[in-house]
């Protein structure tokens, strides 16, 4: 069995549905869903919106390969409503789902990048997995998340979401 770090984010839509959805298809899928983070709210990466981000990352036990693992998240975000415009740099999306790390394997081809490799520049990312787990060491920077997440130079404002049922969720931003 293998262990698969992915993260998943939603800016547009009803961003808590689409997630719950997407969990669903993952387990369904891709494997055992072992562990899962918070619910995190953060602002845009790399571009304006008005609409924030609503994040959250999984530890998912898995027999699958990377390709293979892939292959299924690119289906269930085109079956949740992603669509790609072949536009250059980031934009608003129904849901996006990260590859971040399988196991501790370094994997750098034209179409598949692990650990992903912008993800130590990344508070949204980097949040919610040293709430999982803070100890896990990068197999390229060689520093625990804990530790990335202490240098990461995002200053983007990332928040836990206070979603209680019967509540709005509050964007604590």
């Amino acid at each position: 069995m293998h262990k698969c770090f992915l993260l998943l984010g939603s800016n547009t839509g009803e961003k808590r549905k689409t997630i719950e959805s997407a969990l669903k298809a993952i387990g369904g899928t891709v494997g055992e869903i072992k562990k899962k983070s918070s619910y995190y709210h953060s602002q845009p990466w790399g571009f304006n919106s008005d609409e924030d981000f609503l994040n959250v990352v999984v530890i998912v036990e898995t027999e699958k390969s990377p390709d293979e693992i892939l292959q299924l998240i690119l289906e269930i975000e085109t079956a949740l409503g992603r669509k790609r415009t072949g536009k250059p740099g980031y934009q608003s999306r129904t849901l996006d789902i990260d590859i971040l790390f399988y196991n501790d394997e370094i994997i750098n081809r034209e179409n598949l990048y692990i650990p992903h490799p912008r993800m130590h520049l990344r508070r949204f990312t980097l949040e919610p997995v040293n709430e999982l787990e803070p100890d896990f060491v990068h197999p390229v920077i060689k520093k625990s998340i804990a530790e990335l997440l202490i240098i990461c130079p995002d200053k983007l404002l990332v928040s836990k979401d206070s979603f209680l049922k019967n509540e709005k969720p509050s964007l604590c931003l």
